[in-house]
């Protein structure tokens, strides 16, 4: 991993770990709303790939009742694109799921990461203070946790989209 000085201003503005944490506590509190239980470790390393990237945030359906089988189906580059640029993300997850850890605001778990609830009301303020667009990747990272676990198992998420833990 780049040292933080040497990553570019881009990299520096996109990729904190505040904000991916964030963005992972969404998508672990979707998850656990819709499946009652917490969001399994591996599909963590799907929600940046899937959410920062503008074309693919936007291609995502509004509702759960699109299959993701489907989705995949209808956007034929989305499975490649989302598979190369996990691998190309994976070690900003791993950041973010540290300083999400290292300060309570993500439960790292053997084999699950869970939002920590008590957080909520400082993750509202904080997303309500930013741009549209950090609200609609908020927005969206909590869409696939419920969507992921309407899918099913990581297992199933992961064949699907053409990945591997």
């Amino acid at each position: 991993m780049t040292t933080w000085l040497d990553r570019s201003p881009e990299e520096r503005g996109l990729l904190t770990p505040s904000f991916c944490a964030i963005l992972l506590w969404q998508a672990a509190r979707g998850h656990s709303a819709n499946a009652k239980i917490a969001l399994p470790f591996e599909l963590t390393f799907l929600v940046l790939p899937m959410v920062l990237h503008r074309e693919t945030r936007e291609s995502l359906p509004k509702s759960v009742k699109t299959s993701l089988a489907v989705w995949l189906n209808e956007k034929s580059l989305a499975r490649s694109r989302i598979a190369d640029r996990s691998r190309m993300l994976v070690p900003f997850t791993k950041e973010a799921l540290s300083f999400g850890g290292m300060h309570g605001f993500l439960s790292l778990k053997t084999s699950v990461v869970e939002a920590n609830f008590d957080w909520k009301n400082k993750v509202n303020a904080c997303l309500k203070a930013s741009s549209d667009e950090v609200g609609t990747c908020a927005k969206r990272a909590e869409f696939l946790g419920k969507w992921f676990a309407k899918t099913g198992s990581a297992a199933t998420v992961m064949a699907l989209i053409g990945v591997r833990p």
